[in-house]
């Protein structure tokens, strides 16, 4: 797989030293802070400070005053005073002490355009994409916060942004109302699950001059990270909050002053609302942005009037302080004003009529906001937050509950977005909110209850944002509902939809790669550089948008393989036997032409979404598709292999962990299924796994899983039963063994009882051999051969099938019976348990052979040349390597590179090249006689790999198969341990020649000494003569460095012989007792882990070998040399396909393959339903289903205590009413104004009698005290309460 290999494990969007490199390389060019150059003298501060809140001494312009003394310029802005320069604080934020994850942070001017920040924030700093912004605006400064709002922002606000997938934007600051929210992500983030995939993004926007201790996040090259410290504050500073995940600190030149944040905010803010959902914005829904107001000054005003003309709707909180309060009394208070005519016919009376309106506003403002001067101007703002009335949502937090604070939030969006489109029906624009919430439960509950009747253009837009955005629930949703997938997957479509895929996924580094090579052959490769003001995308979306389906084409095909075709090349109009270059040219000629194939329907939808869900890694949504895919086993099969090969590219080990994890499920899953089928009928389950797929383009199931390496799919017994009759052939599976060798010996058995075969093999055709469409006589006519027989066996309806088969014996022409001695003759020595037979056998005369020319008749050249056993050898030889070549050109790949590298890839196979090439150079040297010995010596090793190659005849016995795999991983754990031996080897061996000998400059014995006498002491042989000064023996020996080099024998160092003893006893110690018993440890470890999964690891094995000699001819070297012959005249010249290889290669059309089809999607549903019916009944599900009666019962009850409170706030305005009526009366009664001809009616029962109700203080609820007195007396108040005031 050439293109898999080029993927750079470190690539992917999450690399902390990439990011730190971009971030320092391309903010300091682009992003810039506002410094106050020019001096504008505060009055207040007696000329001393500016009114940006400097000194004098740090400004470039000083002279503000005329001739005269009197000030040029009085007021100071920030446009006009202030100039900009490279920003100089960035980079990551740790604060001390928090012990928590690092927060990013910007210094950035307050006229930076909000695009290259959002990018900043997505891409850079890897926040995830928000489906909903909230924005909490107000309260800065409020020491004393309400407990339901505490309550709103804890239970409601953050739970909302957590089932939504939101960011809350807040001041960012430890104070107020920031505070209170930075609190409630504290508690959510720690009461949230560990694998909650879904975390509350808090982002604090403040401004740079009220930051305290801000001079410690100054630094022009970037801290990563920059240690903050949180002290107490001033009044004019503030500390940041730590509980934060992004600061945006921006900067209009000013210290000390609030709000110069505001309008880059709503910048910001205006920008998120038109940015679409999804990787890369390519959703179809917007972000919908909601501000909530809490509190607030009159400042607040011109900011609510400022977003509501950008139409970003608004959610006040009333109660809660003055401006929240003020627009909650303007809304009640104006409402009449859509009852007054528009063309009065006195226009004197609307003028009068809107005089009052103002003076009415003007008493509001000057009641909530006193000592404000410019009133008229607070008017116009209030006047035209009224007229954008349709966007603001008040709610009452003392009233309303707090449950289901989220669907509050989306009622006010949706309430937003009827106003501002006049077409798009509420439903539709309630339904784009819930998606991009992933609030499947909200569209069950009011959008899809029956009542309304859904179209595909409705459903259209929507499905692509859960498919993008990863809702597998909508997208179950909307299928169940009225949208065709076939009508809605065109390939234009999923060509979109890969465009979409995130650049931190090793998927999209492949297509990056397979783009970047069609793009330098086309010459018009885009240079993408770094950001700047004009690029809005992220980087990486000019070339993602060029992404086409040749693309995906060439992915599928590197993690596939020769599985199957290559994907997409039908619609591409590619011929997949051309070279790669030549069909790069053919894509390139195509995609700058019309590209009439984006307009055509996906022939697969199901399949090529579950391929697209696999790709990513997106465990739901690969499972719902892998349900509505018709070939389940198959397509479960596959996801494994995509998943298992995507895995090996995986850098990141959680990912990887879940992409083995999700394989193995679809392994277990094409398990399970293929179970259900072989319990319902055996032959159709063989069928199952030899049918050729047209979805994945000519693979079948059972070589899908040998890719796969689904070891535990073949391990079932279904498909052991498939391989055991392919492996007998037409003899009894029950055979034994004896009797096939004295058979083989003794060929006339075969017409005895001796061994039995099958009763249905003479008269019809193999079960597994007759299910093919088309085959060829030898005489190369086509024949249709149908089993009918087993037709009406397995599907129950002969009726139907009789005049079929009436027709075929009449048109087809009658194929003449085999004679008994031949059809018995073919039946045996054609299965491929006989061909192992003969070719064992034949291989140990063949090693016989071998091992008696090699020892007795090899003769020099010299001599009488070549015998005539040694001739027999080299003809077997040539009879292997004709077979090797054989097997290499059987290959179904269509180009020779590939067939040889899929030869390659098989283990024995590279054995047997070993051993031919071996044998080939020893042929060659032993023709000449300076090169025979070597010849011989490369003989004699040849003849070891020959015998070793003697394992894998093993591998078909149930208890040696295991133990070749065994061997196999201890070879790898041998390897691992001379690693550690080579290190002690090498440490003792070069200490022990340098203290023994002072000089030997021979290599030979420096070798023997360094390497090899060292790694024999550690079988025992200790010649202690050689090391223990004591015992040396009496040898002629010399110092002499000039007779040493001669070939003198030097003398043995006896200085520090206690040191060489010393070094020995460790070395010893260390190599004997501690590596060994390591590697005893790890053989141990390897040989229970195997043997625990003995029999899965021999089952898959044996599938290898089974097709090995399935594919073999019936003769064995070197007899098999006539079989070549025949294969060479029947393929190459007659064109006769082979017969064989239909035993794994089942094609089906017509009835047959929707039949088994349909049958395959029935035991699917059967096995599903099973599984769903144990999850229900499972102790997991019955307590998630009393939690959620439990928590119905709590919102039930919450809404009953609303209800009582609403009912007393009733009661006490009854009572009151009934006061002031009862007084009126009284006084009318007195007075002489009016006159009745009857008494007044009286009240029937005791008014003053005692009534004990609930104290009316908010939250008190305490009986009245006082129930002496009546309601007008105590006004329902308990005696704690009286004279106190309640929220």
């Amino acid at each position: 797989m050439k293109k898999v290999d080029k993927v750079d494990k470190g690539s992917g969007g999450g690399k902390s030293g990439i990011k730190k490199e971009k971030v320092q390389s391309w903010i300091p060019k682009l992003i810039k802070k506002r410094v106050c150059t020019t001096f504008v003298e505060d009055s207040l501060s007696n000329g001393v400070l500016c009114q940006c809140g400097h000194v004098r001494n740090v400004h470039n312009i000083l002279d503000t005053m005329d001739s005269s003394g009197a000030a040029i310029v009085t007021q100071w802005d920030s446009q006009q005073h202030t100039t900009e320069s490279t920003t100089d604080a960035f980079g990551e934020l740790e604060f001390a002490g928090a012990g928590h994850r690092h927060s990013y942070f910007l210094r950035l001017s307050c006229d930076t355009q909000p695009q290259i920040i959002y990018t900043l924030m997505t891409t850079y700093w890897a926040l995830p994409s928000p489906n909903l912004v909230v924005s909490v605006v107000g309260g800065e400064g409020c020491e004393n916060i309400k407990t339901w709002v505490r309550d709103v922002l804890r239970n409601g606000l953050v739970r909302a942004a957590q089932s939504t997938g939101a960011w809350i934007l807040t001041g960012g600051l430890r104070e107020g109302v920031a505070r209170c929210v930075g609190e409630a992500v504290r508690d959510h983030d720690a009461a949230a699950p560990a694998p909650s995939k879904k975390k509350v993004i808090a982002v604090g926007l403040a401004p740079w001059g009220v930051v305290h201790n801000r001079q410690q996040l100054v630094n022009a090259q970037g801290s990563f990270p920059a240690c903050y410290y949180v002290q107490n504050t001033s009044r004019d500073t503030c500390c940041l909050d730590s509980n934060c995940q992004a600061f945006l600190l921006v900067d209009d030149g000013s210290t000390g002053r609030r709000g110069g944040d505001t309008a880059f905010r709503a910048n910001l803010e205006d920008y998120i609302s038109h940015q679409h959902t999804g990787i890369w914005g390519s959703g179809s829904i917007e972000i919908p942005v909601l501000c909530m107001l809490i509190s607030g000054d009159v400042r607040m005003l011109e900011r609510v009037a400022t977003s509501l003309k950008r139409s970003t709707p608004w959610l006040v909180l009333a109660g809660t302080g003055p401006a929240a309060d003020f627009i909650n009394e303007l809304l009640l208070s104006l409402a009449c004003i859509s009852n007054v005519p528009t063309s009065p016919s006195i226009e004197g009376e609307v003028v009068e009529y809107l005089s009052d309106i103002r003076d009415m506003v003007r008493d509001m403002i000057k009641r909530y906001f006193e000592g404000e001067a410019d009133l008229e101007k607070l008017v116009d703002t209030a006047l035209s937050i009224y007229h954008n009335r349709e966007l603001i949502t008040v709610f009452h937090g003392e009233q309303e509950g707090l449950y289901d604070f989220d669907t509050i939030l989306l009622k006010a969006l949706v309430r937003a977005s009827k106003r501002l489109s006049n077409d798009a029906s509420e439903y539709t624009e309630e339904l784009k909110l819930a998606v991009a919430w992933n609030r499947v439960d909200i569209a069950k509950a009011e959008l899809f209850t029956g009542n309304i009747q859904w179209t595909y253009e409705d459903l259209d837009d929507a499905m692509t944002d859960a498919l993008i955005n990863d809702k597998p629930q909508f997208v179950r949703l909307f299928c169940e509902n009225g949208l065709n997938i076939l009508d809605y997957l065109t390939y234009q479509r999923l060509e979109s939809l890969y465009r979409s895929i995130s650049d931190s996924t090793v998927v999209y580094t492949l297509l990056q790669d397979h783009l970047s090579d069609r793009q330098s052959l086309s010459g018009s490769l885009p240079k993408i550089g770094p950001l700047n003001r004009s690029q809005s995308a992220m980087p990486g979306l000019a070339s993602a948008q060029e992404l086409s389906l040749f693309e995906v084409s060439r992915v599928l095909w590197d993690l596939l393989g020769d599985v199957c075709q290559p994907f997409y090349y039908g619609p591409l109009s590619l011929d997949p036997k051309t070279s790669n270059r030549k069909t790069l040219r053919q894509v390139i000629k195509l995609l700058q032409g019309k590209c009439a194939y984006r307009d055509q329907h996906c022939q697969s939808p199901w399949v090529a979404l579950f391929i697209w869900a696999v790709l990513q890694n997106r465990s739901e949504m690969a499972i719902y598709f892998w349900e509505m895919v018709g070939e389940s086993v198959l397509s479960a099969l596959g996801g494994c292999k995509l998943l298992r090969e995507i895995s090996k590219f995986e850098s990141e080990t959680e990912s990887k962990v879940a992409m083995k994890d999700l394989a193995q499920k679809f392994e277990d899953l094409a398990h399970d299924v293929f179970g259900e089928c072989y319990q319902s009928s055996e032959s159709r389950s063989f069928n199952l796994l030899i049918r050729v797929s047209p979805v994945w383009l000519g693979t079948t199931c059972l070589h899908m899983a040998t890719v796969a390496d689904a070891r535990q799919f073949f391990s079932h017994d279904g498909v052991q039963a498939l391989l055991s009759q392919i492996w007998w052939g037409s003899m009894d599976r029950s055979t034994e063994v004896w009797k096939l060798v004295m058979t083989f010996f003794v060929p006339p058995l075969l017409y005895t009882d001796l061994i039995n075969f099958r009763k249905d093999q003479e008269d019809v055709c193999s079960p597994v051999e007759v299910h093919h469409i088309e085959t060829d006589n030898t005489e190369g006519n086509d024949a249709t051969v149908f089993s009918l027989e087993e037709i009406i066996q397995n599907d129950g309806d002969g009726e139907e099938f009789k005049a079929l088969k009436e027709n075929l014996k009449a048109t087809s022409p009658s194929k003449t019976r085999r004679p008994f001695i031949v059809s018995r003759w073919g039946q045996f020595w054609f299965a491929p348990v006989t061909s192992f037979l003969g070719n064992v056998l034949m291989y140990f005369l063949f090693l016989s052979l071998f091992a008696y020319v090699l020892l007795v008749d090899f003769k020099p050249p010299s001599q009488d040349g070549l015998s005539k056993l040694e001739f027999v050898l080299y003809f077997w030889v040539f009879t292997l390597v004709c077979e090797e070549i054989r097997q290499t050109v059987s290959m179904d790949n269509s180009f020779v590179l590939q067939r040889m590298k899929s030869y390659i890839q098989d283990k024995w196979n590279k054995c047997d090249v070993i051993a031919i090439t071996l044998f080939i150079c020893a042929l060659c040297c032993r023709m000449f006689p300076w090169s025979f010995e070597f010849g011989r010596a490369l003989m004699a090793i040849d003849y070891m790999v020959f015998a070793l190659r003697l394992i894998h005849i093993f591998a078909v016995h149930k208890q040696l198969g295991p133990k070749i795999i065994i061997v196999g991983k201890m070879m790898k754990d041998i390897f691992f341990f001379l690693f550690f031996l080579a290190v002690w080897l090498m440490a003792y061996g070069v200490a022990n020649q340098a203290l023994l000998y002072l000089y030997d400059p021979r290599p030979n014995w420096v070798f023997r000494r360094v390497l090899h006498k060292p790694y024999m002491h550690i079988y025992g042989l200790l010649p202690v003569e050689e090391v223990d000064a004591e015992l040396f023996l009496d040898i002629n020996c010399t110092d002499n460095r000039t007779l040493i080099e001669a070939g003198a024998e030097p003398c043995m160092n006896t200085y520090a012989n206690w040191l060489v003893i010393l070094l020995q006893t460790v070395y010893l110690l260390v190599t004997n007792i501690l590596l060994i018993n390591l590697l005893i440890a790890m053989f141990s470890y390897t040989f229970n882990e195997v043997q625990e999964r003995s029999d899965t690891h021999w089952k898959f094995q044996r599938y290898s070998l089974i097709v090995e000699y399935h594919s073999r001819p019936c003769l064995a070297p070197p007899f098999i040399i006539i079989s070549h012959l025949n294969l060479l005249i029947k393929r190459c010249i007659r064109r006769i396909p082979s017969e064989k290889r239909k035993h794994f290669v089942l094609e089906l059309q017509g009835i047959k393959a929707s039949r088994l089809k349909m049958w395959e999607a029935i035991q699917k549903e059967n096995l599903l339903s099973d599984q769903n019916k144990r999850q229900r009944e499972s102790d997991t599900e019955r307590l998630k289903r009393t939690s959620v009666k439990v928590e119905s019962v709590l919102k039930h009850m919450a809404q009953n205590r609303d209800h009582d409170r609403r009912l007393q706030l009733l009661e006490t305005e009854m009572e009151f009413c009934c006061n002031a009526l009862s007084w009126m009366m009284d006084a009318m009664s007195q007075s002489n104004l009016i006159t009745s001809n009857r008494p007044h009616p009286i009240q029937r029962g005791n008014l003053v009698s005692s009534i004990n109700l609930p104290c009316t203080f908010w939250g008190c609820g305490r009986k009245l005290e006082c129930p002496e007195k009546t309601h007008a007396a105590t006004g329902r108040t308990c005696k704690l309460h009286i004279g106190g005031a309640g929220i």
